[in-house]
């Protein structure tokens, strides 16, 4: 496995570990909602460990998805904004910007070399 894809493949763990540690913290009446999204990240994960190349689009479109989710909650933006509670802040911050900026940064990363590697060949 090359790096960028065990980097890749990391990442989306984290986000599926943060992601767990914060589902209790959400509202009950999207616990259906937030175990989809987390077994999303489990399956990209597994999908991205063993067929990397079919996990590209999937990849982009839920990172998107959860950033853009997260921008335009206004529940969301207020407690990102006033750090209340703490922990929560603190799981939608690295879970919902730092962790899925780094997914789409890397995802950007390997297809790039990916696909280098498939016009050479």
């Amino acid at each position: 496995m090359e790096t960028n894809q065990k980097f890749l493949v990391s990442i989306l763990c984290a986000i599926s570990i943060v992601g767990a540690f914060g589902i209790p913290l959400g509202d009950s009446k999207f616990i259906i909602q937030a175990f989809s999204l987390e077994f999303s990240f489990i399956a990209l994960a597994v999908i991205s460990f063993k067929k990397f190349r079919y996990a590209y689009i999937p990849n982009f479109i839920i990172a998107l998805v959860v950033i853009v989710g997260n921008t335009v909650s206004p529940k969301h933006l207020e407690i990102m904004s006033t750090f209340h509670p703490f922990y929560n802040a603190i799981v939608l911050i690295i879970g919902g910007y730092i962790l899925q900026g780094l997914l789409l940064v890397s995802n950007v990363i390997s297809l790039r070399k990916y696909k280098k590697t498939s016009i050479t060949s």
